[in-house]
């Protein structure tokens, strides 16, 4: 079964939720679907950290 978050409502659901726009996912467990922000969040600052994806970074 696979689950998803919702960030409309907060709060994970399973395939007959919110439609996909107001979702985040899928993910494998409830527990990694409850974490979708905080995932989120980790991606975003990691990304933010890679010269390919920081639009700040200087050109060679």
């Amino acid at each position: 079964m696979a689950y998803w978050y919702c960030i409309k409502h907060h709060q994970v659901e399973g395939e007959d939720g919110c439609p996909n726009k107001d979702r985040l996912g899928p993910y494998d467990t409830e527990a990694e679907a409850s974490r979708a922000l905080e995932k989120a969040a980790e991606r975003t600052e990691e990304w933010d950290q890679d010269p390919r994806w920081n639009d700040e970074a200087q050109e060679d």
